[in-house]
């Protein structure tokens, strides 16, 4: 028993590493697709889809993993949640598929008003994408209406306040990671703007996690207690100290004499961990807060070892091409040269 303990929780981790590795590539990923509007040049936009041309889509596959992962090593949550969030995760899968296409099918328009339409479809896409995350996040941080073992609620009690905060703030993180990710990738004009778009959402990513910090625990008493409560009330008193010592690294990594392109990123993955780790350890062990904890939705012992066994193999592989491709292609992006 103590054994199918330990790899309940270490399929859990497992699954929150793998949605932290898809939220720290994807993210810039999404997020130079939200910002977008603020570089209308078309070389400049040529540009920020060179920087993502060789990793967009092997950045998704994390995203396979936490949701295939979810099913098969927590198959209770994934019947729970699915249905609870059929709507943002239904737009979230739309807004990707729209954004794919426009990504390939841009460097085809024939004339530029087809590549405004692209253009347009890959920074909705981008954005609808990024919020529908974020919707998914709230709506699963306030909890859903459970009876026995099913959702015994609707399809739109997500929609409420608190979700749409947390919509607009992985928007504003996503964008975020994007400039830090331009001011790696690029050079001149196109990094300078990057590094100042970086820190106007530099003070509104620290406002949004502010605003939902503040919020979360009045969502459950169980968040209550887990902040208010000693021993965790020595992680909540350290928390806010961290995140302001990270957001003023990142401010300064993103002013103009910044010497190590790379520094800000950095200390942007550093903030989006440490709001990360906050929010899981708001809702441990429950995997549908409040209602089922981890161990209860668990696959059964022998399902899990087997799992386990694959993803102990296909991880490392998947992390070295992931690294191997980043490292090929390394470097400032110039805006030719795609396909």
């Amino acid at each position: 028993m103590e054994i199918a303990f330990d790899l309940t929780v270490a399929w859990a981790v497992l699954l929150a590493a793998a949605v932290f590795i898809y939220v720290a590539l994807d993210g810039f990923d999404l997020g130079v697709g939200i910002l977008y509007p603020f570089f209308p040049e078309k070389r400049d936009r040529d540009t920020m889809m060179n920087s993502l041309a060789p990793v967009w889509d092997g950045n998704e596959t994390w995203l396979i993993l936490g949701g295939g992962g979810l099913f098969a090593a927590f198959p209770l949550a994934y019947a729970i949640l699915m249905p609870a969030l059929y709507v943002p995760v239904l737009a979230m899968l739309l807004a990707l598929v729209f954004r794919g296409v426009a990504f390939e099918f841009r460097w085809r328009a024939s004339r530029p008003i087809y590549r405004k339409l692209w253009d347009g479809a890959f920074f909705g896409g981008s954005a609808l994408a990024a919020f529908a995350q974020g919707v998914i996040l709230g709506g699963i941080l306030q909890g859903v209406e459970v009876e026995g073992r099913a959702f015994a609620g609707g399809p739109w009690d997500w929609a409420t306040p608190f979700v749409l905060l947390t919509g607009c703030a992985l928007v504003a993180g996503y964008a975020l990671l994007g400039a830090c990710w331009l001011n790696i990738k690029a050079e001149g004009a196109l990094q300078h703007d990057s590094r100042r778009i970086g820190r106007w959402l530099t003070l509104a990513v620290l406002g949004f996690v502010a605003a939902v910090s503040v919020a979360t625990p009045f969502l459950e008493q169980a968040y209550a207690a887990t902040w208010f409560e000693w021993p965790t009330l020595v992680l909540s008193a350290l928390m806010p100290p961290l995140v302001a010592l990270l957001g003023w690294a990142l401010w300064r990594a993103l002013g103009p004499s910044a010497r190590r392109d790379w520094s800000a990123m950095l200390w942007a993955l550093g903030l989006f961990l440490a709001a990360f780790a906050g929010l899981g350890l708001s809702i441990w062990p429950y995997v549908v807060p409040t209602e089922v904890t981890i161990w209860q939705a668990a696959t059964p012992f022998y399902s899990q070892i087997f799992m386990f066994v694959g993803a102990v193999v296909l991880i490392p592989i998947i992390l070295a091409y992931t690294a191997y491709a980043y490292w090929v292609f390394r470097g400032k992006t110039e805006a030719e040269g795609y396909h």
